[in-house]
């Protein structure tokens, strides 16, 4: 656990995920791939030394832990204008 503030990309990925209970989806919105999406959450773990996934089959997904995270998250990240999925 680091004493520093989580990184924002990988709460950002966190939150997206969550949100669509998809990898794939949060990938599509982010605009970044499944893998690297993977790769923030997994360093958002790492970093807070909590693991807050469920990997396994047929989807990722918050654990039971993480559920209410989304929309805490949601409305303590900054929204920008042209976020992939936003009209302008």
């Amino acid at each position: 656990m680091h004493n520093a503030p989580p990184p924002l990309n990988a709460l950002r990925a966190f939150e997206a995920a969550a949100r669509h209970l998809s990898l794939t989806k949060a990938a599509v919105e982010l605009n970044v791939t499944p893998g690297a999406l993977s790769h923030q959450i997994r360093g958002l773990e790492d970093h807070l030394g909590l693991k807050r996934f469920d990997r396994g089959v047929p989807v990722d997904r918050p654990d039971g832990g993480s559920q209410g995270a989304p929309p805490r998250l949601a409305g303590g990240l900054p929204s920008y204008p042209g976020r992939a999925g936003e009209p302008q």
